[in-house]
């Protein structure tokens, strides 16, 4: 069997301590099919979520780690999935840029449902014990807060490692949900200091579990499986008699949200995947490294779980655009601005579900609808990781450092970084590109966190490599639902 697919092999004592846990907190885990489709949640459990907030430390919250999620903080139900649609008045091109929303998740962002997909599978195997073990969540960021959430959820001890120039919202809220929080050196780009620290936590005795967001085919599943079918849904709903999808763009981070690029290319097969990294970063692009402020997307390696043969294209962008556009969709003269240029005011009040990283996305596919001169009738998707909840600090600094944001400073923004988007930086990739992303592997994963050498030509040349991982939903949900009539918890509620 390819080396990528998930462990499924049960543990027979742990999982009867676990079984302990769960019945203790009153838990039950939801199916993948229950992700891509709440309506199927049990009655029992979609009722009694209408009294529960979306942040609340409730386990009946795992049943909200889905796109539809209705947009409310508290109470609410379930609908289709949430998007939003960015008018050429605010893009600069013709072409229909659509994203799905992850604000409207338990913690504020999506990265919650990757951390699921890497716990859960060794959860209901007995795997991972969560009376004995801590869950360790290494990230830049919006992952390690997912990962503490769902393990507060599922009563397991958790750590969260993330770089110490993170903005200050992300340490607030860890304080108070994650056991142990640990700060490495550096800034997003700096991977490679929180890869160390995981290694030291490994050789410091104590019974862990490492959950390596960049590595973890959990995190590549959830969103080929969850994120890829929620994004079909949408296209499914909007595309017209003549309109085309023609792919989605996204910045790479851990490359599990890219990962919904596979699934799309197999349901709509003339589709392109583009893969975004910051320009002062450009390790895709040009071999290279840096430092950025584009908070989310950790870099200067290639993520062992990207798929880099499937990849068309890659684009950098400039975190002077994101940081710019930021004060551009949030403050007063910013929006005020937009619409003088004919953005809806209802859209312009709601550009504040754009994070960093959903920024750069947005920038990503307008500079994709640039490469491949797209019109009125071509269709592309991203995603809106976080919001601007998660950055207010990040405003207030540049309030600070720079003044009030007036008038002449939102016309030069949006003229410069919309409408300025330009085809610089972008690389269409041929074979030999992507072979020489993909070979930028061997030096982290096989040199210096123990991946094989074997391993590294398989995910090139076996056909099976990725669609192994992709085949195994069914079975994960069948270990999901035993594990679930085990317990008895759901038919207690």
């Amino acid at each position: 069997m390819p080396l990528s697919t998930i462990d499924l092999t049960m543990h027979p004592d742990r999982l009867a301590r676990t079984m302990e846990r769960v019945r203790e907190r009153r838990i039950v885990i939801p199916t993948f099919a229950q992700m891509k489709d709440p309506a199927k949640a049990p009655a029992a459990i979609r009722e009694k979520l209408g009294s529960v907030g979306l942040w609340d430390v409730n386990p009946l919250n795992l049943f909200r780690i889905t796109w539809k999620n209705e947009a409310k903080p508290k109470g609410g139900g379930f609908g289709g999935v949430n998007y939003i649609e960015f008018p050429s008045s605010l893009t600069g091109t013709e072409a229909r840029i659509l994203a799905v929303v992850g604000k409207w998740f338990p913690t504020g962002a999506h990265k919650v449902g990757a951390a699921f997909g890497c716990l859960v599978p060794r959860l209901v195997t007995g795997q991972f014990d969560p009376t004995t073990q801590k869950a360790v969540w290494p990230s830049t960021g919006n992952y390690c807060r997912g990962g503490a959430y769902d393990s507060a959820l599922l009563a397991c001890p958790s750590i969260a490692i993330l770089p110490e120039g993170m903005s200050k919202e992300r340490f607030e809220w860890l304080s108070k949900i994650a056991g142990e929080v640990i700060k490495t050196p550096g800034s997003e780009s700096n991977v490679k200091e929180i890869f160390d620290k995981c290694w030291e936590l490994r050789k410091s005795g104590q019974d862990l579990m490492i959950f390596n967001q960049f590595e973890e085919f959990g995190n590549y599943l959830w969103h080929y499986e969850v994120t890829g079918h929620a994004m079909e849904e949408v296209l499914r709903k909007e595309l017209g008699a003549h309109d085309t999808f023609r792919g989605v763009a996204l910045t790479t981070g851990s490359a599990g949200t890219i990962a919904c690029g596979d699934y799309l290319k197999q349901a709509f097969p003339t589709a392109r995947i583009a893969a975004s990294e910051a320009l002062q970063c450009p390790t895709l692009l040009e071999n290279g490294f840096g430092a950025h402020r584009i908070e989310g997307i950790g870099d200067k390696h290639v993520p062992w779980i990207h798929n880099v043969k499937n990849t068309d294209l890659v684009v950098a962008i400039d975190d002077a655009a994101v940081v710019s556009l930021a004060r551009l969709f949030n403050e007063k003269e910013g929006r005020a601005h937009l619409v003088k240029q004919g953005v809806p005011e209802a859209l312009a009040s709601r550009l504040d579900l754009l994070g960093f990283s959903g920024i750069a996305n947005l920038l990503s596919c307008i500079k994709m609808a640039k490469v491949y001169e797209l019109g009125r009738s071509d269709v592309l998707l991203t995603v809106l990781t976080d919001s601007m909840d998660l950055y207010g600090s990040r405003l207030e600094e540049m309030h600070a450092e720079h003044g009030a944001y007036g008038a002449g400073d939102a016309a030069a923004d949006y003229a410069r970084y919309l409408l300025g988007e330009s085809t610089d930086h972008a690389l269409e990739l041929r074979q030999d590109d992507r072979r020489r992303v993909h070979n930028l592997k061997y030096y982290t994963w096989v040199e210096q966190q123990g991946r094989t050498y074997e391993e590294i030509l398989a995910q090139w040349h076996d056909g099976e490599y990725w669609t192994a991982v992709q085949g195994q939903v069914a079975e994960i949900d069948a270990r999901i639902e035993e594990f679930n009539a085990r317990s008895g918890v759901l038919k207690s509620l």
